[in-house]
């Protein structure tokens, strides 16, 4: 009994094996290799490995057009400090930043990796392989069926190769065709592009000779340092100086180049393909310039002033500094095939930015604004008690840093530690105000804000209308000046406050002034121990002046002090009555009319 059960199990057994075999038997013959493919199922799997190196194709124009990424970073937006955003918009085509200072003025580094750009460009391929079509195919009766792809990506000097696994099935006529790994290849020059960009970057951040020809534009474009020989004050437009500074970036930027050997624009760069640099005053930027009024760039005479006896010259020496920032847009061309990346132009105080070490990982900067430890509620509002929102900056020593906006008048924002700093507050239609506020520690800060207001300006010489030449000054008790180029301009902004009011006429004249030699003398910090702690010393030196002609004289003006009140300023012109002086035709009488000046004084009417 015991025997013929264990017969039953042996064959039991047998059995199991006998359909277990068939089965693999079965499975064997309907999987096979892409390599034996059956002709009538070939065209299906090539259909599919056309999607993906299609996909592979649209992934890498996308890596190339964005410098090197796919999905973009978060987007940080600029500030009115600051113009850059994380990503410059490219003819509707986003694109982030390799280098760029962010809205709150911290040095920022974007430069993608060529593994990271491997991992993108697999994750994008993943993605669109639910998009490929095979619509004609189930027409003949096909049935496709995949998995979850998973993509590794190699991105090589002239090609890119894609790897994927992927349970990918292939049915008809009760047969099933089954393909789990899949190797597809496409021609680009993506990984040689990239290596030449980086060295582009590289050397721009070592070197910063974007930065290094945007100076020569400064100098060439603006002024800077000079001096004219005339004795009325030296003024310049900073909208039209801006102007020309920004045709010059756009048209110096646009010449640079790697392949002209020699020439002034030409960028030695270790590379084989063309490169190109792109400007557009369209993009954003920001030029400013101090000493500053407003839009006017004003520079006093030296020479006319009481008590000199005029010298027996004038001359109008400037010094004006800027701060310009702007993008440029690096284009590393082969073929049909672009790379490029924006990167910041950042000048300070007429000069450079400092160079970074190209690790490309995002770092902060040394300035202020890297540090913001200290909590400090802001409130602003005007005089009546309502709330303000207006731009906040800190101010310690020499540096500045933009801290954020008031909403509904109220900010609670981390600062960067100063003892005595100052919380700047601006906003259209209000004095800019100017709080001084320690942020060792916590605290709240309360400021009042004045209302400002435009007021048309009307000039009267001996109580008639006058409407020559002119230059007046509204001089407050911070020492914030608002001048006019009378007849060019008649609008005033004021708020309410203590004025010194100023009004300089001046008329045609041609006094000769022969050349001479003249002494100058400036202090300048002593030699050794003592310059160190601030001590100077008068040092002066001859200066060669020509012969000039004084083509604009002063005469007639005077000054005035003056409170002006809130509910004055609701008044619609400001009317101004000033004495005229002597036309003068020597040097000997127009000192005189510098004298006379001082003692003349200003009648003022809000009518």
């Amino acid at each position: 009994m015991l025997f013929k059960k264990g017969q039953v199990t042996v064959f039991i057994v047998i059995a199991v094996l006998i359909i277990a075999g068939a089965l693999i038997y079965l499975a064997v013959k309907n999987s096979v290799s892409r390599d034996i493919l059956p002709s009538n199922i070939e065209p299906v799997y090539k259909s599919f490995l056309s999607c993906v190196e299609n996909s592979a194709l649209t992934g890498i124009s996308i890596l190339e057009s964005q410098g090197g990424y796919i999905y973009l970073p978060e987007f940080e937006p600029g500030s009115k400090h600051m113009p850059f955003s994380s990503q410059l918009n490219f003819l509707g085509n986003p694109i982030p930043y390799w280098y760029y200072v962010s809205g709150n003025n911290i040095q920022k580094e974007q430069v993608v990796t060529k593994k990271e750009m491997e991992s993108e460009l697999g994750r994008f391929i993943d993605e669109k392989i639910d998009n490929c079509y095979y619509g004609d195919y189930y027409e003949q009766g096909f049935e496709i069926s995949f998995g979850k792809p998973v993509s590794d990506v190699s991105i090589k000097d002239d090609r890119v190769d894609v790897s994927m696994d992927l349970d990918f099935r292939i049915s008809k006529d009760e047969e099933t065709f089954l393909v789990e790994q899949h190797k597809a290849s496409v021609n680009s020059k993506l990984g040689t592009l990239y290596n030449s960009a980086k060295k582009v970057y590289d050397k721009e951040q070592k070197e910063l000779f974007l930065e290094n020809y945007s100076m020569d534009v400064l100098w060439n474009y603006a002024p800077v340092d000079g001096a004219e020989i005339q004795c009325s004050p030296v003024v310049f437009s900073a909208d039209s100086v801006f102007d020309e500074l920004q045709a010059g970036v756009e048209a110096n930027t646009q010449a640079l180049n790697n392949k002209e050997r020699g020439d002034y624009f030409f960028v030695d760069i270790p590379v084989n393909e063309e490169v190109r640099f792109l400007n557009s005053r369209n993009w954003p930027n920001s030029f400013e310039v101090s000493p500053a009024d407003g839009n006017l760039m004003i520079s006093s005479p030296v020479g006319n002033q009481p008590g000199t006896g005029i010298l027996g010259f004038c001359y109008v020496p400037y010094h004006y500094v800027y701060s310009m920032k702007y993008p440029v847009l690096v284009q590393v061309i082969s073929g049909d095939e672009i790379f490029q990346f924006p990167v910041a132009v950042v000048i300070e105080g007429n000069n450079p930015r400092k160079s970074l070490d190209a690790s490309s990982v995002e770092r902060a900067g040394e300035e202020l604004c890297s540090n913001k430890n200290t909590e400090i509620n802001v409130n602003v509002k005007d005089k009546k008690g309502i709330p303000i929102d207006a731009d906040i900056s800190f101010q310690c020593l020499s540096n500045s840093c933009f801290i954020g906006e008031t909403e509904n008048g109220v900010l609670r924002q981390d600062f960067p530690q100063c003892a005595n700093g100052y919380i700047l507050a601006k906003e259209d239609g209000f004095k800019d105000s100017k709080y001084l506020f320690s942020t060792i520690s916590s605290g709240i800060a309360n400021i009042i804000m004045d209302a400002s207001y435009d007021k048309e300006i009307k000039l009267k010489l001996d109580n008639n209308d006058y409407n020559g030449d002119a230059i007046i000054y509204f001089i407050s008790e911070d020492n914030a000046t608002k001048t006019i180029i009378y007849p060019e301009q008649k609008i005033a902004e004021l708020s309410e406050g203590q004025y010194e009011v100023q009004v300089y006429i001046f008329q045609n004249s041609s006094i000769n002034l022969g050349s001479m030699t003249a002494e100058q003398c400036i202090n300048v910090p002593k030699q050794g121990v003592l310059g160190i702690f601030g001590f100077q010393q008068k040092k002066c030196f001859d200066i060669e002046v020509p012969e000039q002609i004084v083509s604009q004289a002063l005469a007639g003006g005077g000054k005035q002090e003056h409170y002006v009140l809130d509910s004055e300023l609701t008044s619609s012109v400001i009317e101004i009555n000033a004495e005229s002086l002597p036309v003068p035709d020597t040097i000997e009488k127009l000192n005189a009319n510098y004298l006379l000046f001082e003692a003349k004084g200003l009648e003022i009417n809000f009518r």
